[in-house]
């Protein structure tokens, strides 16, 4: 189970950044936390979030996206292997 830290969303960020995507804290009138822009790589979530919703949003889009898992480190494979067979619960 993922801790809700700031080091976590570092780790997911770093994770989504090494996979091509590019991620963005935007001001917006988000209904979710974060949306993935129209099939590009870039990732918008909501500034105004709180430290969970932040990670939770990350972890719900990295559940869909299709990433690459040649372009990650070892760690990083990790990470995503656990992001893709567990839900966070609340």
């Amino acid at each position: 189970m993922l801790t809700l830290t700031t080091h976590t969303l570092e780790k997911l960020e770093l994770l989504l950044k090494t996979a091509g995507y590019k991620v963005r804290y935007e001001k917006g009138n988000f209904k979710t936390g974060a949306c993935l822009l129209q099939n590009s790589k870039v990732i918008v979530i909501n500034r105004f979030s709180n430290l969970e919703s932040k990670i939770l949003s990350i972890v719900d889009l990295t559940r869909e996206l299709e990433i690459d898992y040649n372009l990650l480190d070892d760690k990083q494979v990790a990470l995503l292997q656990q992001i893709k067979q567990t839900k966070l619960q609340l």
